[in-house]
């Protein structure tokens, strides 16, 4: 097979696994090959636009499925803000009221309708952040949550607790003020971090301090029970995850406002 006859067979697959539906008098749906994991289509439209030419956008019918799942207003903070607007920047895309579109000339539909279908790809896999993106948002919730029920004024991150041994070697996520005793307060959002957590708790106990402890897990049924069982024994209050609201609401004020 030769350059042009791989050419011809590309452009003949590609071409027969696209459809166009006419919705309306100015309207008309693309069907394609990508899907969403649950095997639903992507929702690919063009219209004319108002300036002339013709959009091509997805009438918000991506945020709508995400919003089945997710919080989308999440999306729009912290990391997950930022990872959206470079996705819509890197393709060109605009968005209004939800919708995420973008205008092209008759001649360039293909490569545009190419476009919007690898940017729908990567807003949607904002929601399968890899790892270090996800604990970065964990902290970044754990923070809204905090400065949300108790004030930013009423915290200090990264506190190192005075009159300890090596004191610096073991930092607390965060010093929660107003209890009659200290608050030190952990976001553990995996193993490795439950065993830190696990072994400061452990120091400031040996060094005789008198202070209560929180933790806040990502997902408390991802860890493995050893580790699980430890902090549980080194730590006085324990929430499940950011989602149990209002347990950490009222675990949190009756610690410092007892």
């Amino acid at each position: 097979m030769n350059t042009s006859d791989l050419e011809s067979t590309l452009c003949h697959a590609l071409c027969g696994s696209v459809t166009v539906q006419q919705r309306s008098d100015a309207l008309w749906r693309v069907d394609t090959p990508w899907t969403f994991p649950d095997g639903d289509g992507y929702s690919i439209y063009i219209s004319p636009a108002p300036t002339g030419g013709l959009r091509i956008g997805d009438q918000g019918l991506t945020l709508m499925r995400l919003s089945y799942e997710n919080d989308l207003a999440k999306l729009r903070e912290g990391t997950r803000g930022r990872l959206l607007a470079q996705v819509l920047a890197d393709a060109g895309l605009m968005e209004d009221d939800g919708e995420f579109f973008l205008e092209s000339t008759a001649e360039d539909v293909g490569a545009n309708v190419l476009r919007l279908g690898q940017a729908l790809t990567r807003v949607h896999d904002l929601t399968f952040l890899n790892r270090a993106r996800a604990e970065s948002t964990f902290y970044e919730d754990l923070r809204e949550k905090l400065e949300a029920l108790v004030g930013s004024e009423r915290l200090t991150e990264n506190y190192f607790v005075p009159n300890v041994p090596n004191g610096r070697d073991y930092p607390v996520d965060y010093f929660v003020h107003g209890g009659a005793a200290p608050l030190y307060l952990f976001g553990v959002p995996n193993r490795d971090k439950a065993r830190l957590a696990t072994i400061i708790l452990q120091h400031l106990i040996a060094s005789n301090q008198d202070f209560n402890s929180m933790i806040v897990y990502q997902n408390m049924a991802d860890l493995p029970r050893p580790d699980l069982s430890r902090l549980t024994n080194a730590a006085n209050d324990m929430i499940d995850s950011l989602d149990a609201t209002d347990d950490f609401q009222r675990k949190l004020l009756r610690r410092v406002n007892g």
